[in-house]
């Protein structure tokens, strides 16, 4: 295996972190956001997205490609569920539980991908992998603490736990084709009219109004770096190790909102904040060593040709 391709996974290693870091800050973001309709704002923050994902595609003139019905169905799907979905359940599941019960659960992701990722590309789960998803994901736990709720609650954090997967699932057989920065675009611009769709039938039509400059600079944030940047280096990640080793990353979503609030003073940190930081760095440590010299896992080269390679860095 050459150094570039060791260096293009270390590469994605490191994007698919930051990726899910820039998850974590957007809690400290929610406070800013609260009073303005939750649905027609995520619908705001996807079209911002869109159209900075769609600009991308023109500015880095890929090669065209004609979408199958096949492809339609899974962008429309990866939309509708990773996207759409996972926003009115996560959004439904806080009206029923507290944040560190819906933490716990849909914290659960690393595992999940980790067990199901391999089978999608069918090959067997690594046992290293697992084993580290589990620890990453009762670091996770341990950072969120248990929290209470209702079963329904619990129902729609489960809910939210399956989209999320999904969000990684549907989009491996897309992205050998597309690469990043298609699926991204094309998933992102779907998602808008579902939202605001189930904004205003939700919401009510009077929930349509101009943002306050805080909301604004809010939803930018969002859109930019939460949404477009974050999409874009997660799913070269998905592309690059594979969806088992990329799913150890997103445990680091609670660390990412555990080092916002500390920066900003948003709450104090406590020592189980802590300690489920460390576990969940561990748990990375150990599910990803040797990922740049370990040949079991997909390649973009291979997966996309070299036309594509060369296309989407």
């Amino acid at each position: 295996m050459s150094r570039a391709l060791d260096g293009a996974k270390r590469f994605a290693v490191i994007g698919g972190g930051a990726a899910m870091l820039l998850v974590g800050t957007s809690t400290a973001v929610a406070a800013t956001i609260a009073d303005y309709p939750v649905l027609i704002g995520q619908s705001v923050r996807f079209a911002l997205a869109a159209v900075i994902l769609l600009a991308a595609v023109r500015a880095q003139r890929l090669p065209r490609v004609r979408l199958t019905p096949r492809d339609l169905l899974l962008l429309l799907a990866l939309a509708a569920t990773g996207l759409a979905g996972f926003n009115l359940f996560l959004i439904e599941a806080t009206r029923h539980a507290g944040p560190a019960m819906i933490g716990s659960v849909v914290g659960a992701v690393p595992v999940a991908l980790a067990l199901l990722g391999p089978v999608l590309q069918r090959r067997s789960p690594s046992r290293r992998t697992v084993i580290a998803a589990l620890v990453v994901a009762g670091g996770t736990a341990v950072a969120a603490g248990l929290g209470t709720g209702s079963a329904a609650g619990l129902l729609l954090a489960i809910g939210a736990l399956g989209c999320e997967v999904l969000f990684s699932l549907l989009a491996i057989p897309l992205l050998p084709k597309l690469g990043p920065t298609r699926v991204s675009a094309y998933a992102a611009t779907l998602a808008v009219p579902m939202l605001l769709a189930a904004g205003l039938l939700i919401e009510g039509t009077h929930a349509l109004r101009m943002p306050t400059l805080t909301e604004g600079a809010a939803y930018a944030y969002l859109g930019v770096l939460v949404t477009a940047v974050a999409f874009l280096l997660w799913y070269n990640a998905l592309r690059r190790i594979g969806a088992d080793r990329s799913g150890l990353l997103a445990g680091l979503v609670p660390v990412g909102a555990l080092l916002t609030t500390a920066v900003l003073g948003i709450a104090p940190v406590t020592v189980p904040d802590i300690a489920g930081a460390a576990i969940v760095g561990a748990g990375i440590a150990f599910g990803l060593r040797n990922t740049g010299v370990n040949t079991d896992q997909p390649v973009a080269a291979s997966d996309t040709g070299p036309e594509m390679a060369r296309s989407e860095p």
